[in-house]
């Protein structure tokens, strides 16, 4: 009865939805969502219970398996050491990078905020410079700073000041440490210039007002800081939060080509997202199925991840309507 109920409720708010003027206003984004994202979740899951192999469609995609493809990627979870280095890694490149990219973004932001209009523009040109810059030169960059010979950046200049005698591989040779040093800082630059954006364009809309009222009382940059600009961002640090966790989740492209380059371990180097490209069309015999089953993982973490952090951060507390009359 609690069943029929609840789906009854859903289907009238769902009718209600679609007769209303916001469905109209939300119906080219709901489309986006409908073709870029429910569809090809759709296929992933249906490609999850066959056992479909280098893409050999003709042959694979009307067999089904049931769970096969799951139950064999929990057996590697939990018994194949190089998956365990996997998961691992992706639990420490998403929680260290999200804190990179949400603190990082939102001290710029504020930093900038109280420097000089020159000096801020300035300091936010340099820090958008990894997000304008093309993914393979990007990658390439920071390939040769953290080369592991006498050509790396960092190799050359430990050796010139007399700290090392010979290079050191730090992808390579400080495992876990040194690869996910590496995959968290090149990507947590990246991050970091989004936060800023976002940020910024929030406290430039904050009333000036108010900052000038507190410095009139005697506040400093601190306690402007403390108590005015970061209570009224709430709601950007909830989006930013949210919208960071659920990208990291899925971000392969800078790691894929440190690890091809093998400037970065393969285990400790490697995220899941990464593990799902390579398992679906690196080069070798492919397997689409356990591929498809391990993105449709994904894409459940993503969305109880995504749900947790609103609900820890008061998302629903903060839209609901004041109480009395405005």
């Amino acid at each position: 009865m609690k069943n029929n109920h609840f789906l009854s409720r859903f289907a009238g708010g769902l009718t209600s939805f679609l007769r209303s003027d916001a469905s109209k206003f939300l119906a080219p984004a709901l489309f986006l969502v409908i073709v870029f994202y429910v569809i090809p979740v759709g296929i992933s899951a249906y490609m999850s219970f066959t056992p479909l192999k280098n893409w050999n469609i003709d042959r694979y995609a009307t067999q089904f398996v049931g769970l096969e493809n799951y139950w064999k990627l929990f057996y590697m979870v939990t018994h194949d050491p190089s998956m365990k280095a996997i998961l691992l890694t992706t639990v420490v490149f998403v929680a260290v990078t999200l804190a990179v990219n949400v603190l990082g973004g939102l001290g710029l932001a504020i930093g900038t905020y109280f420097m000089s209009e020159r000096a801020a523009g300035a300091s936010q040109l340099l820090w958008l410079l990894p997000r304008m810059t093309p993914i393979a030169v990007y990658s390439l960059i920071w390939y040769y700073f953290f080369h592991p010979s006498n050509i790396g950046t960092i190799n050359s200049v430990l050796m010139h000041l007399g700290l090392i005698d010979k290079p050191i591989d730090i992808g390579q040779g400080i495992i876990p440490w040194g690869p996910w040093s590496i995959i968290i800082f090149v990507n947590g630059l990246v991050g970091v210039s989004y936060g800023m954006i976002v940020f910024t364009s929030a406290i430039s809309n904050i009333p000036k007002e108010l900052v000038i009222a507190a410095r009139v009382d005697g506040a400093g940059n601190w306690d402007i800081t403390r108590k005015i600009l970061v209570p009224l961002l709430k709601w950007h640090i909830i989006y930013v939060t949210t919208w960071q966790l659920l990208s990291l989740i899925t971000t392969y492209d800078h790691i894929f080509l440190l690890v091809q380059w093998n400037l970065v371990n393969r285990d400790y180097g490697s995220t899941w997202s990464l593990y799902v490209y390579n398992t679906a069309f690196q080069a070798g015999e492919t397997d689409q199925g356990l591929a498809a089953a391990a993105g449709v993982v994904l894409v459940l973490i993503s969305a109880v991840l995504g749900l947790i952090t609103l609900k820890l951060m008061g998302f629903e507390r903060m839209i609901r309507e004041p109480r009395g009359d405005i």
